[in-house]
């Protein structure tokens, strides 16, 4: 058996030539994108990458995976070389440079989905306070008013800590690409109401959104109450309130149970006592703060094996900090998805604006979606 000193010795002359080659691989690559922008040639050739990688991975023999995956990434990182070159990605660069700083609060109409004391309209009102909140029944609803002008901004939920992801939102964001200027981080805190003259042992049935019920199940099955589904909390309390049923009980925030009338029986009742739902503001126009640190865009994938590991790869070679990302079937098509994404940056850095460029210009259906800051 061979010493791991001597092994380590090995390996690290390997390295220094390893590094050295590389560097003259990029040089190489580089000369590339100059003569591609002379002569006004794609960056993406993906004929010739994939011969490229069929002959290393026929060649690296029992390593011939990890040689194909190395060597995808080498032309990953030499295809962004080349991209800055030629200067992709003029079209997303010109939108940048019209965004707007400042998200206007006063005096502006503002979406929400549901009634008076919905999370919904809460949210709104902390994002807005000095703004006159407008309630539609659906959240597809509110992206139509963005979209007729009815309206400068909606604020829609997207996410919940115990729950998940709101599905519904997803779809619609990626149905109109509106911008997304804005978010919310809004602690969430249920109550269970009912009829002043009911008492907890009287519940049978609980009233509350589906999201809802996602955040208290356990609190429901240890309490074996049958939930129904009701379009929104505030909803579910107006309802139990109006339909006067002793076995009825609704779930909801304590301002809903105020706002309708209702006795709370019990408190604080969801699963999690970190329970956060994520709000955004979306809006026809751009703004962009100076300081924003969270970016949104979506994309599908080409009919590439390993595009989205590739696309991962992009991330991580950069340094940026994916937070979220969601897949969604594409309608009318066979198992074709859209992908939403959150990762961490600020578009006035320039590896940001350069990794977007890149993007854009390879990635089918890609969208800039926003770039803005989280409260």
């Amino acid at each position: 058996m061979r010493d791991l000193n001597e092994i380590r010795k090995e390996i690290n002359e390997i390295d220094e030539k390893l590094i050295e080659l590389f560097k003259r691989r990029m040089d190489c690559a580089e000369a590339v994108g100059y003569y591609k922008k002379e002569k006004n040639i794609a960056v993406l050739n993906e004929e010739r990458e994939l011969e490229i990688l069929d002959k290393v991975e026929k060649k690296g023999e029992k390593y011939g995976q990890p040689a194909r995956l190395l060597y995808s990434n080498i032309m990953e990182l030499s295809r962004a070389l080349q991209y800055n070159i030629v200067g992709s990605g003029k079209e997303l660069k010109e939108t940048l440079k019209k965004a707007e700083e400042t998200v206007p609060r006063k005096g502006v109409k503002v979406a929400y989905q549901g009634i008076k004391g919905a999370n919904g309209h809460e949210a709104a009102v902390k994002l807005f306070p000095e703004g006159e909140v407008v309630a539609y029944k659906s959240f597809e609803d509110v992206f139509n008013a963005v979209d007729n002008d009815e309206v400068s901004f909606g604020v829609l939920p997207v996410e919940n800590s115990t729950a998940g992801s709101v599905s519904a939102v997803y779809d619609l964001i990626l149905k109109h690409r509106f911008y997304i200027v804005g978010a919310l981080d809004m602690p969430i805190d249920y109550c269970l109401c009912a009829l002043k003259q009911c008492e907890l042992s009287d519940i049978e049935q609980v009233w509350t959104h589906p999201q809802s019920i996602a955040q208290c199940e356990n609190y429901i099955a240890s309490h074996g109450l049958e939930a129904v589904s009701k379009a929104n909390t505030a909803f579910a309390a107006r309802d139990t309130a109006n339909e006067k049923r002793l076995n009825v009980a609704a779930i909801c925030s304590y301002k809903a149970a105020e706002e309708y009338g209702l006795k709370i029986l019990d408190n604080h009742i969801q699963d999690n006592d970190k329970n956060m739902t994520r709000f955004i503001i979306i809006s026809k126009k751009l703004y962009i703060p100076k300081q924003a640190d969270k970016i949104s865009l979506c994309f599908n994938l080409p009919h590439v094996s390993g595009s989205l590991y590739s696309v991962l790869c992009r991330f991580n070679s950069l340094g940026f900090n994916l937070t979220k990302i969601e897949s969604r079937p594409i309608m009318g098509s066979k198992f074709e998805y859209l992908f939403y994404l959150d990762f961490t940056g600020n578009v006035y850095s320039e590896n940001a604006v350069s990794l977007l460029c890149q993007m854009s210009e390879e990635m089918p259906n890609f969208s800039f979606l926003g770039n803005y800051s989280e409260t």
